[in-house]
């Protein structure tokens, strides 16, 4: 089967590729290898996937129509398609809301358009985000609790896609499934998440921001189970008569204290944090939890690592991909 997956040069899509490759399906890419982090670090995952030859990539944005419907003309073949392309960070947004209704609405709103249009698509999945719960205070998040809070420009956007989807799925019957992970973690992750960020400050001697004066509970998820719940995902569409368009979480199911992750991240490494508590920061959330009850009944979904084992791979990752001596 061909798989179209967007933002393949990014820490999801890349592992998500690779997982895809790994089972025999051709892959095709889509990623505007922006600047927002390290490119050299996007590169890096591109040249790992172009070494599989059912690999492709195209370097276009999502968010241009002529350039995304040409993909989809030359591959009419497209079966699946696993969109992970997006705009991230809750910080950012509040600098840059102009590149999240870009990359996140309209960007979602193109492919939607090309996929109506292409025959044989079996399933299109798309990344939402456990920001959209906002200032939601019953644990653990369900998909049935009611997001009508969203306290960033990123998490309105995220749900700006479930809703959009939604019209698209009643409209036209496509195939579609959102899902809201949960804090993601592990190798080849991106630079402007926790683990990364306080690895690097803690190599470095510097002292790492820890807002809300640590109280502050996050559901980490490793990579790996985050690329087993997407693929389980993409192999379960919407069933014949039932809605077309769904949204489910995908997380860790265990909401771990803040400190504690810190603490994995200091035993891995050998060394102590300096630690630099702040206040709560505009836009984020004190504890995400996921109910992933209906994850697992409908394609089953049993995430498998716990802080303890996933924090030390990272790190392992992490101190080869950049040479550091423990």
């Amino acid at each position: 089967m061909t798989v179209l997956v967007t933002g393949a040069a990014g820490f999801i899509g890349f592992h998500t590729s690779l997982a895809l490759l790994a089972r025999g399906e051709t892959v095709v890419g889509i990623d505007n290898v922006n600047d927002y982090y390290d490119v050299s670090l996007k590169r890096a995952r591109l040249a790992r996937l172009g070494g599989h030859d059912g690999f492709s990539c195209h370097e276009i944005d999502i968010a241009d129509r002529e350039a995304v419907f040409g993909v989809f003309a030359s591959h009419s073949d497209i079966r699946g398609i696993v969109h992970l392309a997006a705009q991230a960070g809750v910080r950012y947004s509040l600098i840059n809301p102009y590149a999240y209704t870009h990359s996140n609405i309209e960007g979602h709103l193109v492919l939607l358009e090309a996929a109506r249009k292409l025959e044989g698509l079996k399933h299109f999945v798309y990344a939402s985000s456990s920001s959209v719960y906002g200032t939601n205070t019953k644990l653990p998040f369900s998909i049935d609790d009611r997001v009508d809070t969203p306290i960033s420009i990123y998490a309105a956007t995220k749900k700006s896609m479930e809703m959009i989807s939604h019209a698209y799925s009643h409209l036209y019957g496509l195939p579609l499934t959102g899902l809201r992970f949960f804090t993601v973690y592990g190798p080849w992750g991106r630079p402007d998440m926790a683990a990364f960020l306080f690895a690097r400050k803690i190599l470095a001697g510097e002292a790492i921001p820890v807002f809300n004066n640590g109280d502050m509970r996050r559901d980490f998820t490793y990579i790996d189970d985050i690329v087993a719940g997407v693929i389980g995902c993409l192999d379960h569409p919407p069933a014949e008569g039932g809605p077309k368009a769904r949204v489910y979480n995908i997380g860790n199911n265990r909401s771990e204290r803040l400190m504690d992750y810190i603490a994995e991240i200091e035993k891995a490494l050998g060394r102590k944090a300096k630690i630099d508590f702040q206040p709560m920061q505009p836009g984020d959330v004190k504890e995400t939890y996921a109910d992933i009850a209906a994850t697992t009944r409908d394609f089953g979904f049993v995430p498998k690592t716990p802080i303890g084992e996933g924090v030390p791979r990272f790190i392992d990752w992490y101190c080869d991909h950049y040479g550091v001596k423990r």
